[in-house]
């Protein structure tokens, strides 16, 4: 079978990929549409992650690809119900990136009540003056109100980190009802969540049916200190809509690892000084990006094998 994999991955997912005489794009750069297309006519596996689209035009004809591992959790960049139709296995890499993204949101969460951002770029340009009593006021995060978007994974692993590191009380919005090991309070609706945290913090997956679940309402809903953390996906957020409450004052802040037109960031919010913006770095360890590609790998092994693939979408 004829392999392919679309971007540069870590040294020991290369040199595997290499072992099952994978072709490999050795390369940051995302491949135009035209040549993502004409894979799916040119290979029978594909290995691709975020960025790598593959629309509902694409899987039209006669296609000689019969699997696409995805590399990351999400796959709306993949549209899954096109690829199904056109006998397409399309996998995953769930649960080992959980940790690795929950610390990060609480990265985010941590720089945003701190004002830490802000403070490291006055150092980095000079202009700090020295220390005043009243110099940078931030929020502190002990005993606060955390509430969860989507109390998958993710977010269950932020939820104890916070409730159990720094005492939390933890409410949560979910589609469906969840029964959790630690203590937290489940609410009706999103503006509810939003209304009772001081800090809101997304990890509701992407797509059709989220888009924009987190919209001027629930912006409206927050407190004025209240604190806005995504590192789920960008279209999860109305962006425009969080853009409008910062300029305003509207709510403290915000952190975001996502965007909604990645890596494109809005020239609004590189100018405010009230938001942590990090470049996607939700799985960024070098050991979660190892297991991720060893999941996306095992996963076409299995199917070359004829065997059942462990991660499915």
């Amino acid at each position: 079978m004829k392999i392919f994999v679309t971007r540069r991955l870590p040294d020991s997912i290369m040199a595997r990929a290499r072992a099952l005489g994978a072709e490999l794009h050795d390369s940051d750069e995302v491949l135009g549409d035209g040549a993502r297309a004409a894979l799916l006519h040119d290979y029978d596996a594909i290995l691709c992650t975020l960025g790598d689209r593959f629309s509902a035009d694409m899987f039209a004809g006669d296609l000689r690809c019969k699997i696409i591992a995805n590399f990351g959790v999400g796959y709306n960049h993949i549209d899954a119900d096109a690829a199904k139709g056109a006998g397409i296995t399309v996998t995953n890499t769930p649960g080992v990136l959980t940790d690795a993204t929950a610390d990060l949101a609480m990265t985010l969460m941590l720089m945003a009540l701190r004002r830490a951002a802000e403070g490291e770029r006055m150092v980095r340009a000079d202009a700090w003056a020295g220390w005043t009593p009243t110099q940078m006021l931030g929020q502190n995060v002990t005993g606060r109100t955390l509430g969860i978007i989507g109390m998958g994974r993710i977010g269950q692993a932020m939820a104890r980190k916070a409730h159990y590191g720094f005492g939390m009380e933890i409410v949560f919005y979910n589609r469906s009802a969840k029964e959790l090991d630690f203590p937290a309070t489940q609410l009706a609706t999103v503006a509810d969540v939003a209304s009772a945290a001081d800090i809101v913090a997304i990890h509701a997956p992407g797509g059709a049916e989220t888009k924009h679940l987190f919209d001027a309402t629930a912006i409206a809903a927050m407190k004025p200190t209240g604190i806005l953390i995504n590192t789920a996906r960008g279209d999860v957020l109305d962006e425009a809509a969080l853009i409008d409450a910062l300029q305003a004052g509207a709510i403290f802040g915000a952190g975001l690892d996502v965007y909604e037109e990645e890596p494109v960031v809005p020239a609004a919010l590189r100018a405010l000084d009230n938001v942590v913006l990090l470049p996607h770095l939700g799985s960024a360890t070098l050991k979660v990006r190892e297991a991720m590609g060893d999941m996306a790998l095992d996963n076409i092994e299995a199917f070359i094998g004829g065997h059942d693939v462990p991660n499915p979408v």
